[in-house]
């Protein structure tokens, strides 16, 4: 009998995050009484709200007949290469190219093979990226190397 794999693994996971959260709120933060909360309780809470989310779709999911699952591999390297590209050229080749060339790596695997539709979205992305981070919210990463 075949599980419903992807029901049980997002509930079990949300389950993990929310009783992670509230017993790393617990631990860290004063939780407070419900007429004087402390900064602890709302997380808490909201971790707690979380996990049970998580309990009460992965506890169906036990007994529930799923399809098997195709891996899309190629699509999943494509992506996890353009994060790793990013995260490792940031600082050195600024936001503008690292951007554009990301956007490029994580578009080899889309089903449409031509190329011209991949520099627009590089480009329309990498425009985006610039406005948003750089002149709106006037963060301080570099946009270009050496700078």
């Amino acid at each position: 009998m075949k599980r419903d794999i992807p029901d049980l693994a997002g509930g079990v996971i949300l389950a993990g995050i929310g009783l992670f959260v509230s017993l790393y709120a617990v631990d860290h933060y004063e939780i407070g009484s419900l007429r004087r909360m402390g900064p602890g309780f709302f997380p808490a809470v909201l971790g707690g709200v979380l996990a049970c989310l998580g309990v009460v779709i992965a506890l169906p999911a036990l007994v529930r007949q799923g399809p098997a699952i195709r891996i899309a591999w190629k699509e999943c390297l494509a992506v996890l290469g353009a994060i790793l590209v990013f995260a490792a050229g940031l600082d050195r080749l600024g936001l503008a190219l690292v951007t554009l060339i990301s956007v490029l790596i994580a578009s080899v695997a889309a089903p449409d093979r031509r190329i011209g539709w991949r520099i627009v979205l590089a480009l329309t992305v990498t425009a985006l990226s610039v406005a948003v981070f750089s002149f709106g919210l006037k963060m301080t990463v570099p946009l270009w190397p050496g700078r």
